[in-house]
């Protein structure tokens, strides 16, 4: 399905008349603020995460869509601010773009992506208005698990890692064996601290072996979502509760569910 840049410049412009029409002419549209559109935009990211994961192509079209809406919403209100409008929020994409891709768009030479990485931390540390140091480009707002993961990269770029991948473990091992250690004298405070220095480490074990945490994290949720569901559909046709069965038994159709999975 390949179409010509003249189609899909048109059908940019169609969505930039459109946004036109409804700032003017929408009571809804109208009122919105960068401040109110923001949850929808995180409500949309999460939509669009979840057709990725299913695989569903229509799904991320549809939701690939919404997303694109709400960045011409931004850039309208920005435009009736005189801060920005989308011509700048192209522009500006494209000067980085160019200058973070130095191996294409000038005479820089790299060795693979593991150098393009290296050199485009460094370099968003040398843009104007850009991160002045390694991790202040980190979002403050991210979800812990991707924070961590996001952290462990950028320092990566600059050097800040385990020689061989393997090292990793004895530093799961040496934060599992602390945290034991403060769940058998039962401190909270240190307990807490503890586990997250071993959820720390385990996101460098997927780092290292080229595993997306979030991803495999919610992949296993998924699963056990479609479990459980099946333990209680299982349970509700036999008439019972599953506050009256025994882990014994529910373990049986556990264990039946996992024959299921895909």
């Amino acid at each position: 399905m390949k179409k010509d840049r003249t189609s899909a410049l048109q059908a940019f412009e169609r969505l930039l008349n459109i946004m036109d029409e409804l700032r003017e002419k929408c009571p809804w549209d109208r009122e919105q603020t960068l401040d109110s559109i923001r949850p929808l935009t995180i409500e949309e990211t999460y939509e669009l995460s979840e057709g990725i994961l299913d695989g569903d192509l229509d799904l991320i079209k549809k939701e690939l869509g919404d997303i694109l809406l709400h960045i011409v919403f931004y850039a309208k209100i920005g435009s009736e601010k005189n801060a920005f409008d989308i011509t700048d929020v192209i522009n500006g994409l494209c000067d980085k773009l160019i200058f973070r891709h130095p191996h294409v768009f000038g005479d820089v030479k790299v060795s693979g992506s593991t150098q393009v990485i290296e050199n485009w931390e460094q370099l968003k540390t040398k843009e104007k208005d850009g991160n002045k140091t390694i991790l202040s480009g980190v979002p403050k707002v991210l979800p812990a698990l991707i924070k961590a993961n996001r952290i462990q990269e950028k320092v990566r770029a600059v050097g800040f890692d385990w020689e061989e991948r393997s090292q990793v473990w004895d530093k799961v091992e040496e934060e599992l064996q602390e945290l034991k250690r403060e769940v058998e004298v039962n401190n909270t405070d240190k307990m807490e601290a503890e586990l997250g220095d071993f959820l720390f480490s385990v996101v460098n074990v997927a780092r290292l072996y080229n595993i997306e945490p979030e991803t495999a994290l919610e992949r296993t949720n998924k699963k056990f979502i479609k479990r459980f569901g099946y333990l209680e559909e299982k349970t509700i046709k036999q008439g019972r509760s599953l506050k009256s069965m025994t882990l014994d038994e529910m373990n049986v159709y556990w264990e039946e569910a996992k024959k299921y999975d895909s």
